[in-house]
């Protein structure tokens, strides 16, 4: 689709006049890095009625590979009058702080560097807002998230999905905070209460541990 503009017209066109909600678009630089037409995109897009744009700074054939051309986003905010947003590989406040800058974009999107870190877009926002450093939570607050987050997905998934699910996102929560045993093990289980009560004891364990 990448590579065929006409038909990202037409879509868009026919996206916009379907609909009473404003509609964004998100999409990459282009199909690979010999073939970057993210300027003509944004322009028709801009032309169809999208209302924002944001880009991710890698091409198709990137992946999630290499590093974002930030620059690449710059040109494209210059070329259009809508808000652009850019994303790709912001970790942390000050790295958003300087996207913006660099960019000159009217936001930045969070993508994986939010993955058991929920609390993040509140940090970069006050960041941004202040100046100053908002602390991650302690482990007891990280714990009460993760509590709640999954009790939320059981609740939202039903069970069987919810447990499912809970898995990777457990993985993401404690991938900085040396749980790796607590975290294959977590895994196997099977049920709603076994996974918040497996929670419970491993940051009761944790807690022994660094006392």
């Amino acid at each position: 689709l990448l590579r065929d503009e006409k038909l990202v017209e037409d879509i868009l066109r026919a996206v916009v006049s379907s609909v009473d909600v404003p509609v964004t678009l998100k999409r990459r630089l282009g199909w690979s890095r010999e073939v970057m037409n993210a300027e003509t995109i944004a322009r028709i897009a801009e032309d169809a009625g999208i209302a924002l744009i944001t880009i991710h700074g890698r091409t198709r054939a990137c992946k999630f590979e290499g590093t974002v051309d930030y620059d690449a986003i710059g040109r494209i905010k210059s070329a259009v009058s809508i808000p652009v947003v850019a994303n790709g590989d912001i970790q942390n406040p000050l790295q958003a702080r300087d996207v913006l800058l660099r960019t000159g974009c009217d936001a930045v999107m969070v993508g994986r560097a939010a993955q058991g870190r929920p609390w993040l877009p509140a940090q970069i926002d006050h960041f941004l807002q202040t100046g100053e450093y908002k602390k991650s939570p302690s482990p007891g607050e990280i714990k009460q998230l993760l509590l709640a987050h999954i009790g939320e997905l059981h609740r939202f998934y039903g069970e069987t999905g919810g447990v499912r699910i809970a898995r990777k996102h457990v993985g993401w929560y404690l991938a900085d905070l040396g749980m790796e045993d607590f975290r294959r093990s977590f895994n196997t289980l099977e049920t709603a209460p076994d996974q918040l009560a497996a929670i419970e004891r491993a940051f009761a364990d944790q807690a022994r541990m660094v006392a």
